[in-house]
């Protein structure tokens, strides 16, 4: 079976993920004390206990809280549904932009605040969600051939959405100044001014599919060896796809409706993981579930402190860093 590895192979890679785990922890714990007004890490366990009632306590269980437990969520979704994208896809360079949803989310946010004057992330969460959803299902509807997914056909079909829809949204936002003074900080990708009041209708659609993901992962294993090949194994080809595809939709467009479309999370963190653990899916899903928000936080936090005392959106310090990888990436895969 193409990246997978007996049991006590697997085991090995157990230290790793508490290493990992414990590098999310001191994250996390920066993402509570590092910003604008820096807080000492004494004072925030304090906040936490409910032993401190000052501006910093305040800061940290008002502001910094929420926003690091709505990275951790969006981080883990973003990490695996790339994961899932580059296995049923078997592309390297697939991620959950490829299924359209980036653009699908913002030119739904883009319509609803053109249409219905929205305000706020919390009224168009929901809109969001529904057009990530909408542009994967078709990008996966543009991809078939005789009932099955084509890999090949889903790349292309997503960059062609992609494009057009990138072009609609442009044509709305310069269509009317209020819809692009309100949408342009959500496009950018943030986890600020994101209450958990955002993230909470979105936390059924991101436990559905990460354990829909968790429970494909060996047949992931298997799909790596060839359509061919794993279906004379008895893997129904077909059907892992589409569980797959439904995954990404459900994990990815629930961050993106959270936080916004944010770039390169779900490309980066399985091949991180996969450099550190190998290509067996039953360590690299839930690898991701610890480099993509390790990822996500370690980019906001860097936001934060790059232009004190301003800060910038995670999403730009994301594609940033990002896009020296994607070059990386491509001439390796060219190689």
């Amino acid at each position: 079976m193409a990246g997978a590895r007996p049991p006590s192979a697997l085991l090995r890679g157990v230290p790793l993920l508490l290493a990992g785990l414990c590098a999310l922890a001191v994250c996390a714990a920066l993402s509570l004390a590092v910003g604008t007004r820096s807080v000492p890490l004494s004072t925030v366990l304090d906040a936490l206990t409910g032993q401190a009632h000052g501006r910093d306590a305040i800061v940290v269980t008002g502001l910094r809280l929420p926003r690091t437990l709505v990275g951790l969520a969006v981080g883990a979704a973003l990490g695996v549904a790339g994961a899932v994208v580059q296995g049923i896809t078997r592309n390297p360079l697939a991620s959950p932009t490829t299924l359209g949803i980036n653009n699908g989310a913002g030119f739904a946010v883009v319509v609803a605040i053109f249409a219905l004057h929205l305000t706020r992330p919390v009224e168009y969460v929901w809109f969001a969600f529904a057009g990530a959803a909408a542009a994967a299902l078709f990008a996966q509807a543009l991809a078939r051939r005789a009932g099955d997914l084509d890999p090949v056909r889903l790349a292309l079909g997503g960059t062609v959405l992609q494009l057009v829809l990138l072009s609609w949204t442009s044509t709305v936002m310069l269509a009317s100044k209020r819809s692009l003074d309100e949408a342009r900080f959500w496009l950018a990708g943030s986890l600020a001014e994101r209450p958990l009041s955002v993230l909470y209708p979105m936390l059924p659609t991101l436990v559905i599919g990460l354990v829909l993901a968790l429970a494909i992962t060996p047949a992931l294993n298997t799909l790596a060896l060839g359509d061919d090949s794993a279906q004379a194994l008895g893997v129904p080809v077909a059907r892992i796809r589409m569980a797959g595809g439904l995954a990404v939709v459900l994990l990815a467009g629930s961050a993106v409706a959270v936080a916004g479309p944010i770039a390169f999370i779900g490309l980066a963190a399985p091949h991180l993981v996969r450099q550190l653990l190998g290509s067996d899916h039953r360590m690299l899903v839930p690898g991701c579930i610890i480099a993509g928000p390790l990822l996500l936080l370690t980019a906001d936090i860097l936001g934060r402190v790059v232009i004190r005392p301003s800060e910038l959106q995670v999403g730009i310090i994301s594609a940033f860093l990002g896009a020296p990888l994607l070059a990386v990436l491509a001439r390796k895969v060219a190689r």
